[in-house]
């Protein structure tokens, strides 16, 4: 039985959101993508368009699980409520579908996919690309998001760390780079 788990990073202006498909230990992405808010000028326009189209998502893919971005403390504390404002939209229109959410910080969504929380996207982006089959063309980086935190929840829900018998690599290490990593963590990897 294959298990599909929805990932999603909320913004207020951008809100990603991704498919993370396991079957029989091989991991692809079968969505991934962004929902554009940036022309709605009503913050509360925005929020209910999360709301309706996460709402569709579901219905239309049936995730197993979903996984949400937590947004951290930030400088400027209304982007920071607008953030909070459409995580809680997004957490709505999943638990109105009657599915178990889960929220994961970003250096936990990091640390799971690169072993280091204080990854750049590209450094995560490459790993994702390592491990899952992704759909073709570049994807945005709110979409590439919202995938990581899928496989954050993959993780945290302990199928692949229960796999993992190895020392986690950490950034001070002398093998520190992103081929040594491949290297180490061969069961990370997707196969061809």
């Amino acid at each position: 039985m294959s298990k599909k788990i929805l990932g999603i990073d909320p913004g207020s202006r951008t809100t990603g959101y991704a498919l993370l498909v396991e079957e029989n230990g091989k991991f692809s992405a079968e969505i991934c993508d962004v929902l554009q808010m940036a022309h709605m000028d009503d913050h509360t326009d925005r929020l209910q368009f999360i709301f309706e189209e996460i709402t569709k998502l579901i219905k239309k893919h049936k995730p197993t699980e979903c996984a949400v971005e937590t947004p951290i403390y930030g400088v400027d504390p209304l982007a920071m409520l607008k953030l909070g404002r459409a995580q809680a939209a997004a957490i709505l229109a999943i638990s109105n579908q009657k599915i178990s959410v889960a929220e994961y910080y970003p250096k936990a969504v990091k640390k799971s996919i690169t072993g280091n929380g204080n990854s750049s996207k590209k450094q995560v982006a490459f790993m994702l690309d390592k491990m899952i089959t992704l759909p073709e063309g570049k994807m945005k980086n709110d979409a590439t998001d919202a995938l990581a935190v899928a496989w954050c929840h993959y993780t945290k829900n302990g199928v692949i760390a229960s796999r993992q018998g190895k020392k986690a690599s950490h950034q001070n290490n002398s093998k520190s780079s992103w081929a040594s990593f491949v290297e180490d963590n061969p069961d990370r990897v997707k196969k061809p």
